[in-house]
């Protein structure tokens, strides 16, 4: 299927560290609060559970934004009206801003793509977290972490109503556990590479908190 996309680009006045991505969807949420797709809540505050039409990302100490479909006014929104982000109490001045309109696929495809993580997937919840540390070889952890990526996949593609007419395989490369927080938890994600019969638009998330910025992957031949 074709999905409509734009690419929202700030460069601030300073570097922003990677947890940053959190902290400016709060504060452009709490701007656009009559904006279920900004923060991903209903108007009785409970959270939408649908793939986020718009998402938030810290990529190379810069600010990122990825919206698509409805999202896509969103995003020209914030893109018009914003010249200033607050964060943790701190203005930062907006010195540069880019939006990008494009189109991109999101479908089974019939060779393999392969795909790297910019920031780390959230793989595991509490049920799967059990199992992985269970499972004492790489081998049966890859295994479990490729059929989590399968998962992910079907999940967003349900939410778009994309019907997934074949298997979907796909295979963990190179992967590493890397230290990471969500809205101060520590949690366990993954950083890496894998490869599946699927397209998915570049800088799209997958997996848990894709919202804040988790799971942003890019072709590798994009890179």
């Amino acid at each position: 299927m074709e999905i409509v996309l734009v690419k929202l680009f700030f460069e601030l006045d300073s570097p922003l560290k990677k947890n940053a991505a959190n902290k400016i969807r709060g504060y452009l949420a709490s701007l656009l609060w009559d904006d279920p797709l900004a923060h991903q809540h209903g108007s009785n505050g409970y959270p939408i559970y649908r793939y986020p039409r718009v998402q938030y990302k810290i990529i190379n100490d810069s600010f990122l934004l990825i919206a698509f479909n409805e999202g896509v006014k969103t995003a020209e929104k914030i893109f018009h009206d914003i010249e200033t982000i607050n964060i943790d109490g701190s203005w930062k001045e907006i010195l540069l801003k880019a939006l990008e309109n494009y189109e991109a696929r999101f479908e089974i495809t019939n060779q393999p793509i392969s795909y790297s993580f910019l920031t780390p997937w959230l793989a595991l919840n509490e049920k799967n977290y059990e199992q992985y540390m269970k499972f004492g070889t790489w081998s049966e952890r890859r295994e479990l972490l490729e059929n989590i990526l399968i998962g992910n996949i079907l999940s967003v593609s349900k939410s778009l109503g994309y019907t997934v007419a074949e298997p979907i395989k796909a295979e963990i490369g190179k992967m590493r556990e890397v230290k990471t927080r969500l809205k101060d938890v520590p949690m366990i994600g993954f950083l890496g590479t894998f490869s599946v019969n699927f397209e998915i638009p570049d800088y799209w998330g997958i997996g848990k908190s894709v919202s804040r910025g988790f799971g942003t992957l890019i072709k590798c031949n994009s890179l």
